[in-house]
């Protein structure tokens, strides 16, 4: 039987209705069309019934945070709902992290657990785990079905709470004899689409006030506004303000726009860190204000006075002090904003800011930030990059280079490893036709690198994964040479990482490797060039750092801009 076909000769209708079969018809009436998951024994009732829905498609992962992972890369890319299972117990423990991480990045995303029968609750049965109790901090919201009837009910109402306001995961655990007693009520499909938050006329008098009298201005733009985008981009075109895109923001904003300074915070830009420690209005779309972006609080945008878009009431003020609220959809806002625009003409400002970006070095000796350039030079504009966490994943932020929204998937709050190559699966299965690629580094690679099995099963041929091999955990080696007398405790992997060509040999998936800078054009040529998902590793010096960069406690104007030890990996590459 192929992976896309489900034994079972009946119809639904022709058999009874179980509470199991009540949760797929309902999830085919919203529009799910990908589900994400791994069975056990509590949920094998969904499973069964799910052999009567083939409209819904199941993506069997090989391990549920690899499957958490993949949901949230689909919603990422498609700002859709992202829908994951998992049985009980360690299945759905195996959930939080995905969960945490969705929370933190505000990804609309959607849990099913089972649990124990109704009867064993509370007994520590096996396989038993309170997944609700568990979760809580980490879901905008979460359920415990106790009436198979209201199976529906509590579905919709959780697909509307994960994807209307801020978006976030909610979690619907189901007791397993509620997944099999007789279903006696009605599907229900989706609810009335909650209008979008218009702001108040009398916070954008105050925020057009505070423009006109600007004469430095900022515009940051955030994860929150990815929706938004050309709202956000007339607004910033029509004032003419300089704009800088946080981490989760990329995208946001075209990075071609003459206006774009790039991104902020701990590795930031100089042109985006210094025109936020100099501006005097600074207004910021649909982002938190976290610590990674403001570095030391009380000497963040030290000259300006704060305009704050967010939809989330209880993010504005915070972290920084905000004069002028605007609590709205970032679209309306932005939109709002522009009716009474009136083009930012400071020459002096604008030569400040061209010679702050002037200041950008690109990689120019062979080494990680080298690599990660020549790959993200390869991006096509509709190419989706995804990475993990640590240095590579902070070298693609700085180099890469967006013109659409959508197109960069990271894990930003919770900074997961192991996200990037099952979010870039979840992505390429929701966008067959569009290159799906991932950085990972070695360390964060191996903490998810099963999915290769989910690749060759699925037979998915538009993922493309670039390992950046340094034989570290490099962002924390990084941290341990420049603030603990380079005393390296347990980051060197180099002596126990496997061949990750034989590896990606071992799954069906065929690789490359360069280790050069002279074989690094070549190998890249062939890795695009394959027909089908494939692994390039890119074997660089193992001692490198990433910056600009501001140290922990630091103020955004205190930034390393350079490489204090002025090592830079390697030799010039000849151009």
């Amino acid at each position: 039987m192929s992976d896309t076909e489900h034994a079972g000769p009946h119809h639904p209708t022709q058999e009874p209705m179980t509470g199991a079969k009540s949760l797929w018809a309902t999830l085919a009436a919203h529009g799910v069309d990908t589900v994400f998951g791994y069975p056990g024994g509590a949920i094998m009732p969904v499973y069964d019934a799910l052999t009567y829905y083939p409209e819904v498609r199941h993506v069997l992962t090989r391990h549920e945070q690899g499957a958490i992972h993949a949901a949230e890369g689909y919603a990422k890319a498609t700002g859709r709902l992202g829908v994951c299972m998992a049985t009980s117990g360690p299945g759905a423990t195996n959930l939080v992290t995905g969960l945490a991480d969705a929370m933190m990045d505000s990804v609309p995303l959607l849990a099913i657990t089972g649990n124990v029968a109704r009867h064993l609750i509370g007994t520590d049965a096996f396989q038993e785990a309170d997944i609700t109790g568990i979760t809580l901090p980490v879901t905008k919201h979460n359920y415990v079905v106790q009436d198979p009837d209201d199976l529906p009910r509590i579905v919709a109402e959780a697909i509307r709470i994960a994807t209307t306001g801020r978006p976030g995961p909610v979690l619907v655990d189901i007791p397993k004899d509620v997944q099999m007693a007789a279903f006696g009520g009605v599907i229900v499909g989706p609810q009335t689409e909650v209008p979008r938050l218009e702001p108040r006329r009398e916070a954008v008098a105050a925020a057009v006030e505070l423009l006109r009298g600007a004469k430095r201005p900022v515009l940051m733009v955030g994860g929150g506004a990815q929706g938004a985008t050309p709202e956000v981009t007339a607004f910033a075109r029509a004032w003419q303000i300089p704009t800088i895109t946080t981490l989760m923001g990329l995208g946001g904003f075209p990075a071609s726009d003459p206006l774009w300074l790039g991104m902020p915070g701990m590795h930031g830009s100089v042109a985006a860190n210094r025109a936020i420690s100099e501006a005097d209005v600074l207004i910021g779309i649909g982002l938190r204000f976290d610590d990674r972006v403001t570095g030391r609080v009380k000497d963040f945008a030290r000259h300006a006075q704060i305009i704050h878009v967010d939809l989330d009431a209880a993010e504005i003020g915070k972290i920084v002090h905000t004069q002028v609220a605007v609590r709205a959809d970032a679209a309306a806002a932005a939109q709002a904003l522009t009716v009474d625009a009136v083009p930012y003409l400071h020459p002096e400002w604008t030569a400040q800011i061209a010679e702050w970006k002037s200041r950008e070095e690109l990689p120019t000796a062979w080494g990680a930030g080298y690599a990660v350039k020549q790959v993200v030079d390869r991006l096509r504009p509709d190419d989706i990059l995804t990475t993990d966490v640590g240095q590579h994943q902070m070298l693609a932020a700085q180099l890469a280079r967006f013109e659409k929204p959508r197109r960069w998937l990271t894990s930003g709050g919770l900074g997961t490893m192991g996200f990037g190559f099952p979010a870039a699966i979840g992505a390429a299965m929701a966008e067959p036709g569009v290159t799906s690629i991932v950085i990972a580094g070695d360390g964060g690679f191996q903490m998810t690198a099963q999915e290769f099995a989910t690749l060759t099963k699925y037979s998915v041929h538009n993922v493309k994964i670039c390992i950046i091999n340094n034989s570290f955990l490099g962002m924390v080696r990084q941290w341990q040479e420049l603030f603990h007398g380079r005393r390296y405790s347990e980051v060197y992997l180099g002596d126990s990482n496997p061949d990750f060509l034989k590896l990606a040999d071992a799954y069906n998936i065929s690789g490359f490797r360069a280790s050069s800078a002279e074989e690094l054009p070549a190998a890249i040529d062939a890795w695009l060039a394959h027909p089908r998902s494939a692994l390039l590793e890119v074997v660089v010096p193992q001692e490198h750092g990433v910056f600009p960069m501001v140290p922990a406690g630091a103020a955004l104007y205190e930034m390393i801009e350079k490489d204090p030890s002025s090592r830079d990996g390697g030799a010039k590459v000849e151009k």
